[in-house]
């Protein structure tokens, strides 16, 4: 699914109204109806809760008043608030006039600002897209008076003052949503961790904009749903051996951490790859055979932590990191493994801190390595913080187009950058994720798929990541959000990539 810029938004509408050769105000009378299916079945007519639905001059005050109408008919009991303007947009003219006479319709004053009750429901339809500056006026009074109400607050496409695809100014006002109603396409607002605060839980509503538009439309941002994921892991072929799925070596492990390399070690296993081995140090050895029989344990020299690298002929992968520790001796394994391999890389955890302390090692990465840092790691790696969300998205496409690599960076909305530079943000996962070693179980599903050689790089790490927050979402429904740990997302693995699986075609 594609992420497309405010620009790009509008470019979309207006190509729909060619292309159905309809009027702008049909196209929001299309949004409005959505928004208000949207919101009945949440919110019942007979419930009689207080609705004050509140319109901006432009187009999404038009929708507002489209909303209002529509639920007036359909049996609720709004109000109607409108902030003056000289020069009202024309779709938003048309539909205050359309507006029966038995819907209130109030033009909001900033020294008599409306009486919010708790059990009061906002409609936030001030600003959408448009917007392209901070509020200032009677709007950022009203916008502080609903910040500061207890009211319920629904926000018409976009919470108001937010901007759609750049940072806000640290004192800018916007509107703290409860629920985010959108249509047609996701916002890349909606996805970075300083905006949850505004946007609250979001939705986006199908308006059918032309489909021809979106598809031709240059973007460098998609989300990743289960239409985008579907078709990308082929079915295994009757006649398929160990072979076809590949032979991967895992370095991982140091005392006190061989919980990190079992669990990448299994979920690895669940991921379907062919063959596993596991490089770790000698203490960990009876544990990697008794906790993951299925795979073979290949036992350093030294008791506590990797010396020392195998000959990598066997593998058509190589994972390493997972609870390796940054001993000077296995930073000297990492180099020599960056140096000698000639097959696809996955690297995590202690590995990214080495290549972090280490910035000659950065150098040595191969093409189309696959890193997986969480953001803490990946400021270690670009050697500074981000100013905001946005500029490290930024530093996140300078990275891998300087490095060639893909990275995904861990969170919510995890996101996977590809070397040209695009991004793909995760929709599947939950917060009882943010657990130790859930990070490892994705190394070694990751680590898996790379091994597969059907699978494309950016194939495998779409599809690891989506299976990763799916099995997380499924463990999840047993065990609730706060009870969840790493092993749980293991016992889900197989099931979600059965579900994923290209079935043949029917007859």
């Amino acid at each position: 699914m594609k992420i497309l810029t405010a620009a790009q938004t509008r470019q979309a509408d207006a190509a729909t109204l060619l292309a159905e050769g309809i009027t702008s105000a049909e196209l929001m009378e299309r949004a409005a109806t959505a928004f208000c299916h949207w919101l009945q079945k949440r919110l019942p007519a007979h419930s009689q809760r207080p609705m004050h639905i509140f319109c901006g001059p432009g187009n999404n005050g038009g929708d507002g008043l489209a909303i209002a109408r529509q639920l007036h008919e359909a049996g609720y009991q709004p109000q109607v608030w409108t902030l003056p303007a000289a020069q009202p947009s024309a779709d938003f003219t048309l539909n205050r006039q359309r507006l029966p006479a038995g819907l209130p319709c109030h033009e909001i004053q900033p020294e008599t600002l409306p009486q919010l009750p708790a059990r009061a429901v906002v409609v936030d339809a001030l600003f959408g897209t448009g917007l392209s500056r901070p509020l200032t006026g009677a709007a950022a009074m009203l916008v502080k008076h609903l910040n500061q109400s207890e009211a319920t607050v629904v926000a018409v496409d976009m919470p108001s003052g937010l901007l759609t695809d750049a940072p806000q100014s640290p004192d800018s006002l916007v509107v703290r949503a409860h629920y985010t109603v959108s249509f047609e396409l996701p916002k890349l607002a909606f996805l970075l961790p300083q905006n949850a605060e505004f946007v609250g839980q979001w939705e986006v509503l199908p308006i059918h904009l032309d489909p021809t538009f979106i598809h031709n439309a240059p973007v460098d941002n998609y989300f990743v749903n289960d239409n985008f994921i579907r078709g990308r892991l082929p079915a295994r072929n009757k006649f398929s051996h160990k072979g076809t799925f590949g032979h991967a070596l895992l370095l991982a492990g140091s005392r006190g951490k061989i919980g990190a390399s079992v669990l990448a070690a299994k979920a690895c296993l669940r991921g379907g790859v062919g063959l596993l081995t596991v490089r770790t140090p000698a203490v960990g050895y009876p544990i990697m055979q008794v906790a993951a029989p299925e795979a073979m344990a290949l036992a350093d020299s030294a008791t506590d932590f990797v010396t020392e690298l195998p000959d990598l002929k066997p593998y058509a992968a190589v994972g390493i990191g997972p609870g390796l520790g940054q001993e000077h001796a296995t930073c000297e394994v990492l180099r020599q493994l960056l140096r000698k391999t000639k097959v696809p890389l996955v690297l995590d955890a202690d590995a990214l801190n080495l290549l972090g302390a280490n910035p000659s090692l950065l150098k040595l990465l191969p093409r189309e390595s696959l890193l997986t840092p969480h953001p803490k790691e990946f400021e270690r790696l670009v050697g500074k913080p981000a100013r905001d969300d946005y500029h490290r998205l930024e530093q996140l496409r300078t990275f891998v187009r300087e490095h060639g690599c893909y990275c995904v960076l861990k969170g919510a909305y995890t996101t996977l950058a590809a070397p040209d530079g695009t991004l793909y943000f995760n929709s599947t996962g939950n917060p009882g994720m943010a657990t130790g070693g859930s990070g490892d179980v994705l190394t070694g599903l990751l680590l898996a798929l790379r091994a597969d050689k059907r699978l494309s790089p950016l194939d495998a790490a779409l599809l690891g990541l989506y299976a990763h927050g799916r099995a997380g979402d499924q463990a999840a429904q047993q065990t609730g959000e706060a009870g969840l740990v790493a092993g749980d997302l293991i016992r889900f693995i197989g099931p979600v990539l059965q579900e994923l699986t290209t079935p043949l075609p029917g007859l």
